[in-house]
């Protein structure tokens, strides 16, 4: 596999929550990404996916799987990472007027 490829399957999607939207005004991007992938990736893939914009600090949360009760049964949540990226430059224009 290229490392373009990996760096485009990085990225799963933007998250848009009430605090996400409220780090825009400081240029910090929250996304949902894949569970291996490490600060250096990340930085990479969004300044592949967005050119033009320099990625000055990635900041990431894990949030492990739980065991959690779903009416009868009992299943588990699938685990997750989040990056927070900040990035100089001009705002990305995907999350601008959400």
């Amino acid at each position: 596999m290229s490392e373009n490829s990996r760096l485009y399957e990085i990225l799963k999607k933007p998250i848009i929550t009430e605090k996400s939207t409220a780090l825009q005004e400081h240029n910090q991007y929250v996304f949902e990404v894949v569970l291996d992938a490490n600060k250096i990736e990340i930085a990479k893939a969004v300044e592949l996916a967005f050119p033009g914009r320099k990625v000055t600090k990635v900041r990431t949360i894990n949030k492990p799987s739980t065991t959690r009760r779903f009416g009868k049964r009992m299943g588990t949540t699938k685990a997750t990472k989040k990056a927070v990226v900040s990035i100089d430059g001009e705002p990305i224009e995907l999350f601008t007027g959400v």
